[in-house]
């Protein structure tokens, strides 16, 4: 490991390492745009200077480009590296239409940054400046061609990372143009990344467009709910509504960067359909009311059915501290039936997934991007979990193989990712004993149970595509309780009441049931069919836990409050002229917490902290750390 000296400090770092990067390990941050940790080093901006005082290399350098080497003295504070990089801002600014006050990148820009930090603050260019044309580049982000300094970052992502090939660099010199041969929405599913790739406000997301500042946001690390994989984000909302959503670093799972369906899904956070207060047959009640009244139909149906007629159903979206007190609740409520599955193929399909992985077999997105040879089974990755082909493209650009063994035979990915892949008949054809990291990637949507055993016995990590953020913990609970089917429950006729925790159950099964309850945060066919509606907070709203699909446990924390937004509180858009102690809806419960209530009321234990016994070692878990492995 060489060993250099940075501003007087002595660093050991691995071979390989940049100045740049060796410098970030002893807490020295030297400017920089161009450079990425997920793209590398291109040395386009020149704003990285340092100078090397002593060594095997001398003089004025960029360290984003330059390898650490044994016996290197470097200084970043030097006169002349601090003039080198003053004057290389200047020169990037010397185009830049200087517009901060109407940018949406304003508070979280580089360019803003690193022009204060560098001495950089009296114009004296006064020529006349280049100017670009802006593209459309879909309904999600924003161009605003002007504000670029051509570090590169787009177009490196882009194209090279995310394999997209309808936007990249035209143009030479000062005409340098980052955009698409002709305006139009952006193809590839990681587009958005662009908004927070770029140093500067040239990309911009569009659906938060002049809504706040930096500043202005409530944010908190949480988890993304719209597949199984669980990648790390930071949401952004203001005055109760869900403005955007960024991507957040977390190494094992996402790295640096999430999808566009993760990224661009607020609208049903905000939805002005949500479940906001209680009802009991349509009309508004309090809490308490609507809770009573529940017990009281509760009691109403065993007296008229028996004992056994109630079904308590969660599902794989509702949060671990929900799903850990279903049982309690079917308990107490004298339920016959739990469900964590409304569906009976989804629920055994996720189980079988589940039990195949272990500790040692179960791989992240991380060992993915490392492996050197992948399989993917009856999966569309597009579909089902998008940041798994981003995952497989980074290990085809270090040499892997791919190969794809039913479904769309690959076609699909391999136009969308920029990938080739080898197409065949079984899993058996694929040789995974000629490599050294081998992943099989195996979908539980259609893939059977004889599949889904034979991909565990293949000798190989595995991953297994589930059916929502939750459903890993979902299976385990399912098995450990004796839980089956809704579907299979209604099918015996004993079905007169469903009480629905944030479950997806299908018109057709609720038409078999005289009764429904119904908590939870979206509009869903068993909240209008319900009788009784409890509103739930959406995730961003509270503390919770997911488990991924590999059984990694990833606190969230609340982002904002619950309630209506200002923006639709009134059609004229001005918040109601009423003195009130909390905000319309502000008083919606997490779901575990409306599940307490319910077990309190109906003669059970009250609880005050649901992650107890075998969950109780997540209580404490770091929402910004990479998580932790829970395996049988």
């Amino acid at each position: 490991m060489p060993k250099l000296t940075i501003d007087n400090i002595d660093v050991d770092v691995p071979v390989g390492t940049t100045v740049l990067e060796a410098a970030k390990r002893v807490g020295i941050w030297i400017p920089h745009f161009c450079y990425h940790p997920a793209l590398g080093s291109v040395g386009a901006c020149r704003v990285c200077a340092v100078k090397c005082l002593d060594g095997p290399v001398k003089g004025i350098q960029m360290s984003c480009m330059l390898p650490a080497q044994e016996g290197m003295v470097v200084s970043t504070t030097d006169a002349e590296a601090q003039e080198m990089r003053r004057h290389v801002i200047e020169w990037l600014m010397l185009n830049h239409p200087h517009d901060c006050p109407v940018c949406d990148e304003g508070g979280e820009c580089l360019l803003q940054d690193y022009t204060i930090a560098g001495g950089h603050g009296i114009r004296r260019y006064g020529g006349k400046k280049r100017t670009h044309v802006n593209q459309y580049l879909g309904p999600h982000i924003e161009h605003e061609m002007n504000r670029c300094i051509q570090c590169y970052r787009c177009a490196r992502f882009y194209q090279e990372y995310a394999g997209g090939r309808d936007f990249g660099v035209m143009g030479s010199a000062r005409r340098v143009y980052f955009g698409r041969f002709a305006a139009g929405v952006l193809e590839s599913p990681f587009a958005g990344n662009l908004v927070d790739i770029c140093p500067t406000g040239v990309f911009t997301d569009k659906t938060a467009r002049f809504r706040a500042r930096y500043w202005d946001y409530d944010m908190a690390p949480s988890v993304c709910p719209h597949c199984s994989l669980g990648c790390a984000i930071t949401p952004a909302a203001r005055y109760r509504e869900l403005l955007k959503t960024m991507g957040r670093r977390n190494d094992a799972v996402n790295g640096w960067f999430i999808c566009d369906r993760g990224r661009f899904s607020n609208a049903l956070v905000n939805d002005p359909e949500r479940p906001r207060v209680p009802l009991v047959d349509g009309q508004e009640t309090g809490w308490d009311e609507a809770l009573d009244a529940l017990v009281l139909r509760l009691g109403e149906l065993l007296d008229l059915y028996g004992e056994g007629s109630v079904a308590v159903v969660g599902s794989p979206r509702l949060a671990l501290e929900g799903s850990v007190l279903l049982p309690a609740l079917a308990a107490s409520a004298d339920a016959g039936f739990l469900s964590y599955f409304a569906d009976e193929g989804t629920g055994d399909r996720t189980a079988a997934a589940v039990g195949q992985l272990t500790g040692e077999n179960a791989a992240s997105q991380a060992d993915i991007r490392e492996s050197d040879g992948i399989a993917i089974v009856a999966c569309d990755l597009l579909a089902e979990a998008p940041m798994l082909a981003l995952a497989v493209r980074q290990a085809w650009r270090k040499g892997a193989r791919l190969f794809m063994v039913g479904g769309d035979r690959g076609t699909a990915l391999a136009e969308t990712a920029g990938v080739e892949i080898t197409t065949l008949d079984t899993l058996a054809a694929v040789p995974l004993d000629q490599f050294t990291q081998p992943v099989v990637i195996c979908g539980t949507a259609t893939a059977d149970h004889a599949t889904i055993e034979a991909v565990a016995a293949a000798g190989a990590k595995i991953v297994y595509t589930l059916s929502g953020p939750n459903a890993f913990a979902a299976a385990l609970l399912s098995h450990e309780h004796g839980a089956g089917s809704l579907t299979e429950a209604v099918a015996t006729g004993r079905v007169k009441g469903i009480i629905a925790l944030e479950a997806d159950i299908p018109e057709e099964l609720l038409a078999a049931v005289p009764f429904v309850a119904a908590a939870d945060w979206l509009p869903t066919a068993a909240v209008r069919q319900a009788q009784i509606v409890l509103p739930t907070t959406a995730w961003v709203e509270m503390d919770g836990t997911f488990l991924n699909n590999e059984g990694r446990a990833q606190r969230f924390r609340r982002v904002m409050q619950p309630g209506l937004p200002i923006k639709g509180l009134d059609p004229a858009g001005h918040p109601p002229r009423v003195h009130r102690v909390m905000s319309l809806g502000g008083d919606v419960l997490p779901a575990w917490r409306v599940i307490a209530a319910l077990i309190e009321r109906l003669g059970g234990e009250k609880v005050e902290e649901p992650l107890s016994g075998r969950w109780e070692v997540l209580r404490n878990l770091d929402p910004e750390g990479e998580g932790v492995l829970i395996h049988d």
